[in-house]
């Protein structure tokens, strides 16, 4: 999936169906004139109802199309005739969006199982035709209720990405190139700060035939749960994930200092985050002899507080055994 086509948020407009109108007709026919009441029932307003789709990993079919309006329901008719139902919409989303009211911005639901399908916007009832109004004392009623008018709404679709992995880091970090080296993804990759500017997703194919799903995050910076830089535009994506994998390159200045850093903006963001399990990989191992590597093993075993390996994407080194690490953690 490109970049362009990877879209994890958009506004929307809906709109259900009026109700159709009840008929007030009076049954005629040759020989009988006065026949009493017989008209129908209008119909119901078509609903609009979001679906979960597991085969959708974006909302990219809404990046153009913004506005959804279902049918109205037929008026009711002669001889007691029920008109049709409005023609539902359906709108089919990737699982793991989130629904929000614009004028709000509360959550009205989220989708989380394929086939899932919840009504955003209920189609108005049909009015009742005029058979319903008779009576001993009225027995030929000329009125029938009107169809009551649909829902008119503006909502805002959410992508919360659905992944097994979430990759953590500052820019420059190389989650990038670890996604392009272990799955088949193909994300931009170049020498300068947010390279990456929406979440890369691959399939990590693992022993046996089985797989996960890793999602490259956009670099986060310091101040981010604040808005900052890319901000909650890309920190909700992490929530998702089983795993957190925080990435972080072997030449940076303190790798304990970075690991905390991130730590916080994930709490600040949303401490729940903090429940998920965590593990560092230390990126660009490749450029460390065996010496520096030593000394800065036995620096981290003091300072950092969480499990640690080191790898290299150029080189392939330790790629295997970091697969090995996440797959146990994420089945255990």
């Amino acid at each position: 999936m490109t970049e362009g086509n990877f879209v994890d948020y958009v506004k929307l407009q809906v709109s259900s169906g009026n109700g159709g109108k009840g008929s007030s007709h009076l049954h005629r026919e040759k020989y009988i004139e006065k026949g009493g009441p017989d008209g129908g029932d209008g119909g119901r307003g078509g609903h609009v109802i979001i679906r979960g789709n597991s085969s959708l990993w974006t909302l990219y079919t809404y990046k153009f199309k913004r506005h959804f309006k279902a049918g109205h329901g037929e008026h009711g008719s002669k001889q007691r005739s029920t008109g049709a139902d409005g023609a539902d919409v359906y709108m089919d989303v990737p699982l793991g969006t989130v629904i929000r009211d614009k004028e709000n911005n509360e959550i009205i639901f989220e989708i989380t199982e394929d086939g899932e399908e919840k009504i955003i916007a209920e189609g108005g009832m049909g009015g009742r035709g005029n058979w319903h109004f008779k009576s001993s004392t009225n027995q030929t009623p000329r009125y029938a209720q009107p169809g009551i008018p649909g829902e008119d709404r503006e909502i805002i679709l959410e992508l919360k990405v659905l992944a097994d992995v979430g990759l953590v880091g500052f820019p420059n970090a190389g989650k990038s190139t670890l996604l392009s080296v272990v799955t088949a993804a193909k994300p931009k990759i170049a020498d300068y700060e947010f390279t990456t500017l929406k979440p890369n997703l691959g399939i990590v194919k693992y022993r046996d035939y089985q797989t996960f799903v890793i999602a490259d995050i956009p670099g986060i910076i310091e101040g981010a749960a604040e808005g900052k830089g890319l901000g909650h535009y890309f920190l909700r994506h992490i929530e998702r994930n089983a795993v957190l994998l925080f990435l972080i390159p072997a030449d940076a200045d303190d790798i304990g200092k970075q690991y905390n850093i991130l730590l916080d903006e994930l709490k600040r963001y949303n401490p729940e985050i903090l429940d998920k399990e965590r593990f560092v990989a230390i990126s660009k191992c490749d450029l460390l002899d065996e010496e520096l590597k030593s000394e800065l093993k036995a620096e981290l075993d003091q300072t950092l507080p969480v499990k640690y390996m080191f790898i290299s994407s150029i080189a392939q080194q330790g790629l295997t055994e970091l697969k090995d690490i996440l797959w146990k953690m994420l089945n255990d």
